[in-house]
């Protein structure tokens, strides 16, 4: 069992040169705009608030870094630093601010040797889009490891939960069992996700 003893905003950044200095494992959350990023990284750090949640598409717009110490059951305390990034996929901004976005979250997701696991966000209720597909191609060129999470869990009947898992893992191409189900409302999938992450963070 993982416990959240404390969690923290640490800073908001868009260049290298703005990164925590720290040398603490990082994950990142990549996903879609609204595809409800900020709720999951709430309810696995046990807070409500210390994400801002928008129903605005697009509104983060910068990597936004929080620590997150964990304490399991012996006492044993450790901090995982957890990175927001902004939502791909959203066309209501211009061009240049696309290409903008796009060239700060692929420096970060290439480049940042403290970075060992990228969760990947897609929708339970309409699948992986092609944006998904093509951000999980690029992920596998990349060092971290990848973890995908099909978030909104609780917006699907119970009986159909597990056939809309296996038709995520089906359409991406993924070995089975390969996509973790998951709701912030429900609070499906926290321990799951927690242990993913560290594994990824382990290995």
């Amino acid at each position: 069992m993982i416990r959240v003893a404390d969690a923290t905003f640490v800073t908001t950044a868009t260049r290298p040169e703005q990164y925590p200095r720290e040398p603490l494992p990082e994950v990142a959350f990549v996903g879609r705009s609204n595809v409800g990023k900020s709720s999951m990284i709430n309810t696995l750090l046990g807070r409500k608030k210390l994400v801002r949640v928008s129903n605005t598409p697009g509104r983060t717009r910068t990597l936004n870094f929080f620590d997150a110490t964990l304490e399991s059951r012996s006492g044993r305390q450790r901090v995982v630093r957890l990175c927001d990034l902004p939502g791909y996929g959203f066309a209501k901004v211009s061009k240049d601010e696309r290409a903008a976005w796009q060239e700060m979250i692929d420096r970060y997701l290439t480049e940042r040797k403290q970075l060992k696991v990228v969760v990947c966000i897609v929708d339970a209720e309409i699948g992986p889009t092609p944006d998904d597909a093509q951000m999980i191609e690029f992920l596998e060129q990349a060092p971290p490891r990848i973890l995908v999470v099909a978030t909104k869990l609780d917006r699907i009947s119970k009986s159909q939960r597990k056939p809309a898992l296996a038709a995520i893992v089906e359409q991406l191409g993924l070995p089975p069992s390969a996509v973790l189900g998951f709701s912030a409302t429900e609070k499906i999938g926290v321990t799951e996700v927690w242990q993913g992450v560290l594994e990824g963070v382990d290995g």
